[in-house]
């Protein structure tokens, strides 16, 4: 048990990429994680990380000697799920990843009712635009926002996503409100990188847009505050400009048409026999709070 104690050590380091981190999430010291790490790599005779003063990464054999172990400590901690499940008491650290909009806007404020009926859990929760890997980065659980490509993952559905055409008042009665999607190539449209061309569906079917004017990005938040800001009209989910939309500070643009691809909102979570009280706990609690949320109306 020593042993293993030593290899889930090292698996965490190498999918934290930090010993500061591995060792919070373990609850261990900085002193403690790097001892067992050296204590490991003399028992075997060989170097498997690579250390600087910001970053922490695996040597050549490192990274194989992890892939290789790493299914065996994730077994080990399935096992012990399975044995103790009076883990129907969440507890323990819980890694989450999710988008950086979605997280702020719809899982931090809900943070002060689950801590309440969860006291014993830990949540790590990093937001982060880029998709983290989540097995190799160890994450319990992940958010994702679109439309999932089929994976050996499971994914439960919190809710649906709508994404409609909006932009600012005061920008429509300056540039004319459209009359039908031909007329967005005469408007600022503002858009990622990755979400240029619009696809969009309507009463006549699909049809798409090239998004085109001045500002390039590859940030949501950048395409969000733009759009509020007036620059122009944007593609956005519901959930993420609900408020400004029942408020008045944006008004949809050509109601009948929305984005063509169907998407949702999922909680994605490596797929295992038992899966832990502490992941169980948090999709419920996602699911309850957005049952009730105008944020996603059904399309």
């Amino acid at each position: 048990m020593q042993d293993h104690s030593d290899l889930e050590i090292f698996a965490r380091v190498v999918r934290a990429g930090s010993l500061t981190q591995a060792g919070s999430e373990l609850g261990l010291s900085v002193a403690v994680v790097s001892k067992r790490l050296k204590r490991l790599e003399e028992r075997l005779a060989v170097r498997l990380l690579h250390r600087t003063t910001r970053r922490v990464a695996p040597t050549d054999v490192g990274q194989e000697f992890f892939q290789r172990i790493a299914p065996i400590v994730d077994a080990i901690a399935e096992a012990e799920t399975l044995v103790s499940q009076r883990a129907s008491r969440a507890r323990g650290t819980l890694r989450v990843t999710a988008p950086s909009s979605f997280g702020r806007l719809h899982i931090v404020p809900h943070l002060s009712a689950f801590f309440a009926l969860h006291p014993d859990l830990v949540l790590n929760l990093e937001l982060s635009d880029d998709f983290e890997p989540i097995v190799e980065r160890g994450y319990d659980l992940a958010i994702r926002v679109g439309t999932l490509e089929s994976s050996g993952l499971t994914a439960v559905r919190l809710a649906p996503v709508r994404r409609v055409l909006c932009a600012r008042p005061s920008y429509l009665d300056a540039a004319g409100r459209p009359a039908g999607p031909d007329d967005l190539r005469g408007h600022v449209c503002l858009a990622t990188e990755n979400q240029n061309p619009w696809r969009l569906v309507g009463p006549d079917g699909p049809c798409t847009v090239g998004a085109a004017g001045p500002l390039r990005t590859h940030s949501n938040e950048v395409v969000r505050e733009a759009v509020i800001g007036g620059l122009g009209i944007a593609l956005r989910s519901t959930w993420d400009v609900h408020a400004e939309l029942r408020s008045g500070l944006l008004e949809v643009v050509l109601p009948a048409y929305t984005a063509a691809a169907p998407a949702g909102i999922y909680a994605v979570y490596p797929s295992r026999a038992f899966v832990p009280a502490k992941t169980r706990a948090f999709i419920d609690f996602l699911k309850r709070s957005y049952r009730s949320s105008a944020a996603w109306p059904e399309p």
